[in-house]
C-alpha cells in the first residue's frame, strides 16, 4: 500500500494548548522544540524523566502526575502520543481523531494524523524533512541543509536577513574547524574580511572571489598594522553600507583588542556585534591534552599577558601576587620574556619545581609541545626552537596531563 503524501505546514501553536502523553525519553526529545514554539504544554504522565523535570521552570509548561484519562484533550489543538502503552496510545489517537485534532504516534505513524519531520533551525529558517518513515534518511538530508545554511554555502550571501555593519568574530585558536557556526557563516556573507596574522587562514581560502580582503597583521618586531588605520577601515567600510567581518585568533576580547575596535564604530555611529570565539587560552592546552583544571589539583585559573616583561614600568600585573597562587597560571604573548618570567615567579616563591608546558602553534599540524620544571622551561622552549605563538601552561595540571601520556 502507498504511504500517503503528507501536506507539510508550519504550526503556530504561541499560546495554544499541547498535550503530550508520556514523560519518557520521546516526550524529552520534543519538548525542546515545542516549547520554543511558546505553546502551552501539558505533559500527562505518572513519571518523567529528570531532564523533563528540569524544564518544569519553564511557565509554558505542566505537568500532569497521573495517567491519561479520557477528555484530557479538551480544548488541544495538537497531541503528541509518547508512551509505551499500545492500548494508551490507541485510547489518545481515538480521542484525537474524534476532536478533530492532529496527533503524532511515536509508535505506528500509520495511525497517526500528523508526522514529526526531522527538523532544525538555523537564524530564521526552520527546516522540516520527511522520508517516507525513513528517520535516518530525513535526519541526514536535515543536517546536510542545516550545515550548508550555517557554512554559508547556501544561499548566504543573497540572505535578506544579512546586516551591514561590523562582526567582532573570533576564530579561534587556529584549526579551522574550531571556529563557531556563526563565524563561518558570517564569513561566507562578508563584503570585507580584514584578518589578524593569527585568524585561521585556510578559511580565507574559502571568501567569495568578491569579498575585499585586508591583512591586519601585527609581526612581533616587524610590520604591524597600526590600530588606528584598522578601526578607520571597520568605520569606513561600514558607513558604506558594507557587511564587515573583523577576524581574530582566539576570542575578540582576550588580549585581542576587540573593545578598542567596538568603541572606535560606536563613536562613528556604525553598528557593531562580537561573535565570541574559543580562546587559545583554555583550547590549545586542552588539545594537547592538559586541562586547565582538575579536581582535586587546582581550583582556579589565571590567564595572563606575557607581552611585556614583569619589570616594565607599563606593566599592570601583580607578579608577586601571582606567585602565591597555587592554581594553574597560563601566559598568551610570553615566549620572548619567558626567562625574566619565571625568574620573576621563583623570586616570589613559586616553586621551582613547579611543572610547566610551552605549546606553539597550537590546534595546528606543526603543533609541538615541551614540558619541563618552572625553574628550565624557558630554556627547553628556547633549545627546542619553539616561538611565538605559543602558549605556557605553569602548575600541576601538567604533571595530570602526563599521566595520561605515560
Amino acid at each position: 500500500m502507498t504511504e500517503p503524501s503528507p501536506y507539510l505546514s508550519g504550526l503556530v501553536l504561541t499560546g495554544r494548548r499541547v498535550v503530550v502523553v508520556g514523560g519518557g525519553g520521546v516526550a524529552q526529545r520534543r519538548l525542546p522544540r515545542l516549547l520554543e514554539t511558546g505553546a502551552q504544554i501539558d505533559v500527562i504522565s505518572p513519571a518523567i524523566t529528570p531532564t523533563i523535570e528540569g524544564l518544569l521552570t519553564n511557565p509554558d509548561l505542566r505537568w500532569v502526575e497521573r495517567g491519561y484519562t479520557p477528555g484530557d484533550l479538551e480544548g488541544a489543538w495538537y497531541v503528541v502520543v509518547a508512551t509505551d502503552d499500545a492500548e494508551v496510545n490507541d485510547q489518545v489517537s481515538a480521542e484525537a481523531e474524534e476532536r478533530r485534532i492532529f496527533c503524532v504516534r511515536s509508535d505506528d505513524r500509520s495511525r497517526a494524523t500528523a508526522w514529526t519531520p526531522a527538523s532544525g533551525q538555523h537564524d530564521h529558517v526552520t527546516i522540516g524533512v520527511l522520508g517516507a518513515g525513513d528517520h535516518r534518511r530525513s535526519a541526514a538530508v536535515r543536517d546536510a541543509i542545516l550545515e550548508e545554511l550555517r557554512t554559508g554555502a547556501l544561499g548566504a550571501r543573497d540572505s535578506l536577513d544579512k546586516q551591514p555593519g561590523v562582526y567582532l568574530v573570533g576564530g579561534g585558536p587556529g584549526d579551522p574547524d574550531l571556529i563557531t557556526v556563526r563565524g563561518r557563516r558570517l564569513l561566507a556573507e562578508a563584503d570585507v574580511v580584514v584578518a589578524d596574522r593569527l585568524a585561521p587562514q585556510q578559511l580565507l581560502d574559502e571568501l567569495h572571489p568578491e569579498v575585499e580582503l585586508i591583512d591586519a597583521a601585527k609581526l612581533p618586531r616587524g610590520r604591524s598594522a597600526q590600530q588606528e588605520e584598522i578601526n578607520r577601515i571597520l568605520v569606513d567600510r561600514a558607513l558604506a553600507g558594507k557587511l564587515v567581518v573583523r577576524l581574530k585568533g582566539g576570542d575578540p576580547y582576550v588580549f585581542g583588542r576587540g573593545f578598542e575596535e567596538a568603541i572606535a564604530c560606536a563613536e562613528a555611529g556604525v553598528t557593531w556585534t562580537v561573535v565570541p570565539g574559543i580562546t587559545s587560552s583554555i583550547s590549545v592546552p586542552a588539545v594537547s591534552g592538559i586541562p586547565v583544571t582538575h579536581r582535586g589539583v587546582t581550583h582556579e585559573f589565571t590567564v595572563v599577558s606575557g607581552h611585556i616583561p614583569p619589570d616594565h614600568p607599563d606593566s599592570l600585573i601583580n607578579w608577586a601576587a601571582l606567585a602565591q597562587l597555587t592554581g594553574t597560571l597560563v601566559l598568551l604573548m610570553a615566549v620572548e620574556n619567558l626567562p625574566k618570567i619565571t625568574a620573576t615567579l621563583m623570586e616570589h616563591g613559586r616553586p621551582a619545581a613547579t611543572p610547566a608546558a610551552v605549546i606553539a602553534d597550537g590546534t595546528l599540524p606543526g603543533q609541538r609541545m615541551v614540558t619541563a620544571d618552572l625553574a628550565t622551561i624557558a630554556e627547553t622552549a628556547q633549545s627546542a626552537g619553539l616561538g611565538a605563538p605559543a602558549i605556557v601552561v605553569i602548575g600541576d595540571v601538567v604533571d595530570v596531563a602526563a599521566q595520561v601520556r605515560r
